[in-house]
């Protein structure tokens, strides 16, 4: 379990987190005065910073290349050097209007006119007054605007929310690199300009810079999208519209025994299982507050018979009306029912990102229907569900967070409060560090938010457990208490894997596509040397398929070494190989991915050893 720090440590960790983030957006401000000077004409978009660095949106007259990189990262070194001061302003609304229509920057007229009225408008300037350096505390807007031409090569702006360090000599120049360029459409819409897209990195110290590049090396090694296709596991098909996963038979083979694992653990936790349908009545997504909401990520509706359906971009308005189809008793509390849900939603094609961010997806949902006494131990059994299960998929370092009750919600404060001490309560009873995050629940509900660290140390947002006052009440869910009145039931919402899709590409690169012998597609392949024993392979393999294994012969025709290193490209677990001595002998010569060469062995040792490393799930 990732431990949460000491208060104190934690201040302090906060801190550098903060310094390193506005570190990053300057960092990302120099970038674009550093493409605007070496690549006259281009206009300027966004420049967010991300979770390992920042990118800059650009408007270029040419187009730019990784070849470019090194010379902007120089023409951002020369600014470093500089020790330029950056400088906050606020402005009135009108006057910078007239500033921007004169520069003919249209992207920032469109974020300036996104900037809801009332609230202030800031710019940051990266410069300094002819003549070279001043006294920090004689640094002003005034003398920056009054002794330099803006947007020149010595002084520069954007409008921006900030925060920014200092001076631009605050940055290490031995601590960023840029890394790499893409297109990106302005705003996401792939209606709008497609801008060129800047990415780079930035840390306090060049062996964080070290350390992160090593990384992200090892991470494009295991980049789901690759091994995917190297792996025949799945694919997008853009000819069906982008968003939407095929599933090979190796891919889908996999899928089935995360399915089949997860109703198996499911069903021995208490839980029962639903199917719903894919579609519904309009009216249901307005009755349960998606359609006010939600709509801008949900697909555009049909009419059937001179009714509106909606395609579901959620599973629980259906269990809902699942629970609602009779009137329960308290005595029936809790009801857990799970459902592997596929849900469509609209993502823009700039948000895609392989089997991350798709627009169909298999939600592993469930929701349970309790009591207010019931909501810690239903909590805490989710949490025991949760590692156990995260734990045979190869992950035991989580980082947890509770998020409690925002500004805006929904539900009486009596509620609240004894649903997030209940989230508390299971927590601690669980025995897990967690981080506090007030505020930041869903206005109808607190919630525990789980992210899993994989094998390069990278988070990744998986399980959820959400409590929810909205929907019961939306829906008038009721039951039957024990002086027979008709109360309100605790409505919990959770994910283990969040989605199949998404949890399958975390899989496939925390295991860099070398997935554990339980979980491989192929488990054993059978290397015929030559024709005339592939008959006795073909029988050796319907024996290890009666013992459940999943197992193969290849049926290349190449020789034997071509057919190791096939195996080898392929991630097969196991081999074994199939020669006229092991006709004789009954035998195979055994090779695992792990521990290279068995040596021989009879059919019923080799049944023996796999079963034996799967029950365990553990590599041979």
């Amino acid at each position: 379990m990732v431990s949460s720090l000491p208060e104190s440590q934690e201040d302090l960790q906060e801190k550098d987190i903060q310094h390193l983030k506005r570190m990053r957006h300057s960092c990302a401000h120099i970038m674009a005065m550093a493409v605007q000077k070496l690549f006259p004409g281009t206009k300027v978009a966004i420049g967010p910073v991300t979770e390992t660095g920042f990118y800059y949106d650009f408007d270029c007259r040419v187009s730019i290349t990784t070849d470019d990189l090194g010379k902007i990262e120089t023409e951002m070194q020369r600014i470093i050097e500089a020790n330029l001061p950056i400088i906050r302003e606020e402005v009135e609304r009108e006057e910078i209007k007239k500033e921007i229509a004169g520069l003919n920057e249209p992207y920032k007229l469109e974020i300036l006119e996104r900037i809801p009225d009332g609230e202030k408008i800031t710019r940051y300037f990266i410069g300094i007054p002819d003549g070279g350096e001043i006294e920090p505390s004689l640094l002003t807007v005034d003398n920056i605007k009054d002794n330099s031409k803006t947007n020149s090569c010595n002084c520069w702006w954007d409008l921006c929310r900030g925060p920014h360090i200092n001076f631009t000599g605050e940055i290490n120049q031995k601590a960023f690199r840029l890394l790499s360029v893409a297109g990106a459409y302005w705003q996401g819409d792939e209606t709008k300009p497609m801008l060129q897209r800047i990415y780079g990195t930035a840390w306090e110290t060049p062996e964080e810079l070290e350390t992160y590049l090593k990384q992200r090396e090892e991470a494009l090694r295991r980049d789901h999208r690759k091994l995917g296709q190297q792996l025949d596991l799945f694919s997008i098909q853009e000819d069906a519209g982008g968003g939407l996963v095929f599933w090979h038979p190796k891919g889908a083979k996999i899928r089935y025994i995360i399915e089949d694992y997860w109703r198996k653990s499911h069903l021995e936790s208490g839980y029962e299982l639903l199917y719903t349908p894919h579609i519904a009545n309009l009216d249901l997504w307005k009755t349960s507050g998606h359609y006010d909401f939600y709509s801008e990520n949900m697909f555009d509706s049909m009419e059937v018979e001179k009714q509106v359906y909606q395609i579901k971009p959620m599973n629980c308005p259906f269990h809902v009306l699942t629970y609602k189809n009779k009137l329960h008793s308290y005595r029936e509390l809790p009801l857990r029912w799970a459902e592997l849900g596929t849900v469509y939603r609209y993502e823009r094609s700039g948000a895609l990102h392989g089997l991350m961010r798709v627009r169909g997806f298999t939600q592993d949902d469930a929701h349970i229907f309790c009591l207010p006494n019931q909501i810690a131990d239903e909590i805490l059994g989710v949490l025991h569900l949760t590692e156990e299960i995260l734990s045979d998929f190869g992950f035991n370092n989580y980082e947890v967070n509770l998020s409690t009750r925002p500004s805006k919600s929904v539900g009486e404060d009596k509620v609240w409060e004894l649903a997030t001490a209940a989230l508390k309560q299971a927590l601690d009873t669980k025995g897990w560090n967690y981080m506090i995050d007030e505020g930041g629940g869903a206005f109808y509900g607190p919630k525990i938010d789980i992210k899993i660290q994989d094998a390069i140390g990278r988070l990744w947002q998986c399980s959820t457990i959400q409590v929810d006052f909205n929907l019961p009440e939306r829906f008038d869910m009721q039951y039957v208490a024990a002086d027979d009145t008709k109360q309100r039931p605790i409505m919990i919402h959770r994910a283990i894997f969040g989605s199949i899709e998404r949890f399958f590409g975390i899989l496939i690169e925390n295991y860099a596509g070398d997935f554990p012998l339980w979980l491989a597609p192929i488990q054993c392949r059978l290397l015929p040397v030559s024709d005339e024993v592939r008959e006795y392979a073909e029988l050796v393999a319907k024996e290890l398929h009666k013992e459940g294994l999943r197992v193969e012969v290849d049926s290349s025709g190449e020789r034997l070494g071509k057919q190791i290193r096939n195996a080898e490209l392929e991630k097969i677990p196991v081999v074994a190989i199939v020669g006229k001595r092991e006709i004789e002998n009954q035998t195979l010569s055994v090779r695992t991915r792990q521990a290279g060469d068995l040596g021989t062995l009879s059919i019923i040792e080799t049944i023996t050893c796999l079963q034996s490393a799967i029950a365990l799930n553990s590599t041979i």
